[in-house]
């Protein structure tokens, strides 16, 4: 019998974590970005507040009627029939109206204008009869209706943003309704990129016959394409202990981060895991999951090292659940958007071994009773990156489970709000 090493088709492969305890020792050995710059608020969105937002004065600023319509003492509002009020004057916004009104009239007021002191009921004008100089109104109305009291949304010294907010438009529009021109933000993370593999070939280059043209590199600096991370693009570096060490050691002095892929499996020529073993330490190199379960994290320098596999979705699959959430802890990121999770029925049966998390790409869409269902790209070799381009969702099998049967649920992970 002859003497095998352990593979990613073991159910039971010595060193493998689980996803879960995976992420959770990624995100304990990741540090908090603390410095911070100072930017337009044009220049903000998408990037990490690192300062609380205060309110310098209440929003709305005054009472102010929410309608187009007639304001009135809601003490004369008629308890049933009908009442007759004189018109006493005009009020729009940004032309407050400065006379008196008196109880049984009323003021002809125009949506966002003050109300004046005294007031507090506002008719639609679609629920008043205009009779001339004067309105009917009947008894459907209440007490304070079509009314924004001031401060209503914002009061003065409220804290209407905290640090760790990813801004997003309206948190721009918020600020700027305050009238800050500035704020200051985390600085962005410096990300390097790097490709390993003498089997692989830059964009513009003529392959070998049995070369690849590299994908993974533009897959991440795509996917790394935001206003809060200064890519570092380091091209494919050679396939020798020596080059992977030094262009590493390098890309430590001065990124915070530093992500390459291929050459972190048990190949003789897979030499990134070395290198990083070499020239700093190795949190672990074997995770549950598949596609991704060679994956090495650990520390050059004072740079956090992601060394994914070379398999194009294995790369995208590890890279948004495993590095994309140590990247937005790095970044402060403390409150955002939520990329939801939720249950569907699959269309289809699902192959999955037990004690690993599978990662399939899947298509999520609603049949004619309006109910999400979810159904695989097909076959889903973690070389075949046309089963992420179809796909619009992860499909989630976990870690204890086993074969999944068409109308099972599962869990989907939506592309949108995670691209």
């Amino acid at each position: 019998m002859i003497t095998t090493q352990p593979s990613c088709n073991d159910i039971n492969e010595p060193g493998l974590i689980p996803l879960d305890e995976a992420l959770a020792r990624i995100l304990v050995g990741v540090p908090v970005i603390k410095a911070y710059e100072r930017v337009n608020i044009e220049s903000a969105r998408g990037r990490t507040l690192a300062e609380a937002v205060t309110a310098s004065f209440n929003v709305p600023g005054h009472t102010n009627s929410a309608v187009d319509g007639y304001a009135i003492h809601s003490a004369d509002l008629p308890a049933a029939g009908t009442r007759v009020f004189d018109i006493a004057g005009k009020a729009y916004a940004g032309e407050p109206f400065h006379g008196t009104v008196s109880r049984g009239q009323c003021l002809r007021i125009m949506t966002g204008a003050v109300i004046p002191e005294g007031l507090d009921t506002v008719i639609m004008q679609e629920h008043a009869e205009l009779q001339g100089s004067a309105i009917v109104i009947d008894s459907r109305h209440k007490p304070g209706q079509n009314v924004r009291k001031a401060g209503e949304d914002i009061n003065q010294g409220q804290t209407i943003l905290h640090p760790g907010k990813f801004l997003t438009p309206p948190d721009i529009g918020l600020i700027a309704s305050m009238g800050i021109p500035e704020i200051n933000v985390t600085r962005k993370l410096r990300i390097a990129i790097a490709s390993t593999g003498d089997e692989i070939f830059s964009l513009g280059q003529t392959t070998a016959p049995d070369g690849l043209y590299d994908s993974n590199r533009y897959s991440l600096l795509a996917a790394l394409d935001r206003p809060d991370i200064e890519a570092i693009n380091l091209g494919i570096v050679e396939d020798r202990p020596e080059a992977l060490l030094n262009a590493f050691e390098q890309a430590g002095s001065f990124a915070d981060v530093i992500v390459s892929t291929g050459g972190v499996s048990v190949g003789e020529a897979d030499y990134t895991k070395t290198a990083l073993q070499t020239s700093g330490n190795i949190g672990f190199w074997k995770v549950a999951i598949k596609p991704g379960r060679p994956l090495a994290f650990g520390r050059i320098g004072s740079a956090v090292f992601f060394g994914l596999p070379g398999n194009p979705v294995a790369v995208m699959v590890a890279f948004y659940i495993l590095v994309l959430p140590a990247l937005e802890k790095m970044l402060g990121v403390t409150h955002k958007p939520i990329a939801p999770v939720f249950q569907v029925r699959t269309l289809e049966n699902l192959r999955k071994k037990p004690d690993r998390t599978e990662v399939q790409r899947g298509i999520i869409e609603q049949n004619h009773m309006g109910e999400w269902t979810v159904r695989t790209t097909g076959l889903q070799g973690s070389g075949m990156l046309s089963s992420m381009s179809l796909a619009n969702a992860f499909i989630i099998l976990e870690h204890d489970r086993d074969r999944v049967l068409a109308g099972e649920w599962v869990w989907v992970r939506p592309f949108a709000g995670m691209f």
